[in-house]
């Protein structure tokens, strides 16, 4: 059934008058948050344990005296999808009142009707503070039913030390000398839109010529074994070990390598690079929409979005806390400030863009050819 509604089913959309129930929030000061692992910022608690704390929820709840029940249960977008949409079809509650998956999934709930419109009426620094590229995304226009939790950038991480050369844009991966110590990301909504950028498509309005000409290209690559595998996130193994001197990468992931091996950089190429989210939705029938909506409200917080970034190392979906971090009295939390992989600079958003989403009646097509290549 899950898969059905991933593909559109109409059976599946929830109309507007069917998502809300009755909000406990007034009587029953509490929220259920799901989210990914190691996406928040942790703290010892004193007596040696480490990673016992959530700084920034811990003050939330001092604050508000509204008690979070945070999980780390979201490990893979589908298989979440597959885990909570049988309650979801079913018009049944789901235990969660706050979740966060990757834009391209919140397409999919999005349009399905499984998610409410948040009172914005609540969340002052959600209007004052997000950033503007992150605002108007295709399937959420105006940002009504989704707010980032972080955002990130799909571009190209590469050995410049070992490779002896500089790498400038998507087309540079496929030098002879590259052959067989490539990598690419093996999800079709995570790798499509930076190849499509390599070859001077407008990813704001791609169109499917657009993605077969991909899949030709790279079915070629694939032929003729200059690429050497696709990969989710253990590319980073492969870098590290050499096997691989460029792959597709994330710029979170990069910044981190980076601690331990400098020699590894992070190229937006030439062509521009995917500006992504993983965003925060209240699915429906959520008993404690307010207490959610103050949350998110929590997290713009200039003052608490440069906490989170200090120890997550995304893209902060919140530009005014690089200005809390530059002021910091620690010099390796002040030098965040002027990471472009966490703030970017100007020239650097001015290549940045969010691709167009893959429409349910797209998508069968679309992740056949694509999954067909990458041997899924």
């Amino acid at each position: 059934m899950g898969a059905l509604a991933g593909c559109g089913v109409q059976a599946a959309y929830i109309g507007p008058e069917d998502r809300a129930a009755s909000d406990r929030s007034a009587s029953e000061k509490k929220l259920t948050f799901a989210n990914w692992p190691l996406y928040i910022d942790t703290a010892a608690d004193g007596e040696g344990a480490a990673e016992s704390l959530r700084p920034t929820l811990a003050a939330f709840e001092e604050r508000t005296g509204i008690s979070v029940r945070y999980t780390e249960e979201i490990n893979d977008n589908d298989e979440f999808f597959g885990k909570i949409s049988p309650s979801l079809i079913n018009r049944q509650e789901t235990g969660r009142d706050l979740i966060v998956i990757s834009d391209w999934m919140c397409a999919r709930f999005v349009g399905l009707g499984w998610v409410q419109e948040m009172d914005r009426s609540r969340q002052p620094n959600v209007t004052k503070y997000l950033d503007p590229l992150l605002r108007d995304p295709h399937f959420d226009r105006g940002r009504m039913s989704t707010v980032p939790w972080q955002s990130g950038i799909t571009g190209i991480a590469y050995n410049r030390k070992a490779l002896g050369r500089e790498l400038r844009s998507v087309s540079d991966l496929w030098a002879d000398d590259l052959k067989g110590k490539v990598t690419l990301l093996s999800g079709l909504d995570e790798a499509f839109a930076l190849l499509m950028q390599g070859e001077g498509v407008d990813i704001t309005r791609w169109k499917a010529d657009d993605f077969h000409n991909v899949c030709d290209r790279v079915e070629k690559l694939v032929d003729s074994r200059h690429i050497r595998r696709f990969t989710g996130n253990d590319y980073l193994k492969d870098l590290e070990s050499g096997d691989v001197l460029a792959c597709q990468a994330y710029s979170g992931d990069v910044i981190q390598l980076q601690a331990d091996k400098p020699e590894i950089e992070f190229l937006i190429p030439e062509e521009g690079a995917e500006l992504w989210s993983e965003s925060l939705m209240i699915p429906n029938l959520a008993r404690h929409k307010a207490n959610a909506e103050l949350l998110v409200d929590h997290y713009y917080d200039p003052e608490v979005a440069a906490e989170l970034a200090a120890w997550v190392n995304y893209v902060c979906p919140v530009p005014a806390a690089r200005d809390v971090l530059a002021n910091s009295k620690d010099e390796e939390t002040a030098a965040l400030a002027e990471d472009p992989l966490i703030f970017p600079d100007d020239a650097m958003r001015s290549r940045l863009a969010i691709a167009r989403d893959i429409t349910p009646d797209e998508r069968p097509e679309l992740a056949k050819r694509w999954n067909g290549i990458v041997g899924l």
